[in-house]
């Protein structure tokens, strides 16, 4: 275990969900503690919340294997959404026009560190 605060990220890429979407359910965990993150990500009806669930599990078993810190301590310091590229698509409407689809795409970021205080 490390004296200096170390900041562990895990990082999900290229994931065909909104980045609006998924923004609903990062509000919701951002500065909660694991147990409390898990509590809230279980009970979301949302597809959402499984792809964030799976990113703060990857950032969560990078912190317990590679830097050996404990998970009841761990709190979620950062978690944001950025937008990737888009796919843009055409749908056939009336009198030969067409309307313009865009298929976006989201990049996930969770960051995670130990702390002194257990709950």
């Amino acid at each position: 275990m490390s004296n200096s605060k170390e900041i562990i990220s895990a990082t999900s890429k290229y994931i065909r969900i909104s980045p609006t979407k998924i923004n609903i359910i990062i509000k919701k965990i951002r500065g909660k503690s694991y147990k409390e993150a898990l509590q809230i990500l279980k009970f979301l009806p949302q597809k959402a919340g499984a792809i964030v669930w799976q990113t703060l599990y990857s950032a969560v078993s990078n912190a317990t294997n590679n830097f050996d810190f404990e998970k009841e301590r761990l709190t979620i310091v950062e978690a944001f959404v950025n937008q990737g590229p888009i796919l843009k698509r055409m749908r056939p409407t009336a009198k030969g026009k067409a309307f313009k689809i865009e298929k976006k795409i989201s990049h996930i970021t969770i960051r995670v560190t130990e702390t002194n205080i257990t709950k």
